[in-house]
């Protein structure tokens, strides 16, 4: 009886301590553009006018929060840098590993997580991130936002994964992402069907088949620098 008491107070005390650490957050509050622990994205302008599918995306602090990578030596704070948030998805930080010490990760990433970098909190993972950043230099096709986005989880092993890249944060926000309201969906799809009608309209059938061929040959880059040509990528 004293060991299973002295095992529901230790594990009451654990229990407490995670429930202090992940306190609850505010609502979701798209007016003030606050996004507790969440993904955004927005699209391009210009690229996302040719591959709606392409955007820009950042993550958010526990307070809502944005944080951006939209250029060389350049982390956006609180100024989500080509616009208002379109898509959001907010993410479960049960799901990331803090570990306080080398024999306290959650994830089966132990080595790799400690090797790659730790966190104590999300807050603490996204400033780790931002600092690392602020010296690398941007490019749309090998160093971009989503890039920092990656970094951020790998270093919170979300999910209990280190393999995260631009491309599966890419397919998480489109596939899972939900949207800010009606005119969000207008403000990211209308520019490509007006751009698509007039060249239907203007040059025929051959400007659609460019179109699609340039949104095939942009998919078919992340996914040969991702998963084919190692480090390519990696920035």
């Amino acid at each position: 009886m004293n060991i299973k008491a002295a095992y529901d107070i230790e594990h009451v005390s654990s229990t407490s301590k995670i429930d202090h650490e992940l306190w609850l957050l505010d609502e979701i509050n798209p007016k003030a553009a606050r996004f507790p622990c969440c993904l955004v994205w927005t699209p391009l302008p210009v690229v996302s006018w040719l591959a709606p599918f392409i955007g820009h995306v950042g993550i958010c602090r526990e307070d809502g929060v944005s944080l951006d990578f939209s250029g060389s030596n350049l982390v956006n704070v609180d100024e989500f840098a080509v616009g208002a948030v379109a898509r959001y998805l907010q993410l479960d930080r049960k799901q990331c590993c803090f570990p306080p010490n080398l024999s306290g990760h959650t994830c089966k990433q132990g080595y790799q997580h400690s090797e790659f970098g730790t966190a104590m909190t999300w807050d603490d993972a996204l400033q780790l991130s931002n600092r690392q950043f602020e010296h690398r230099t941007y490019n749309i096709f090998t160093c971009n936002s989503h890039s920092f986005v990656a970094n951020c989880l790998n270093r919170l092993c979300y999910g209990g994964s280190m393999s995260w890249n631009m491309t599966n944060v890419a397919a998480l926000i489109l596939f899972k992402g939900h949207w800010v309201n009606s005119t969000s969906i207008i403000r990211s799809f209308l520019p490509f069907t007006v751009v698509a009608c007039l060249g239907l309209l203007i040059v025929g059938w051959p400007f659609l088949i460019g179109l699609f061929s340039l949104s095939f040959l942009l998919l078919g880059w992340y996914l040969l620098g991702t998963y084919c040509v190692k480090g390519l990528l990696e920035c």
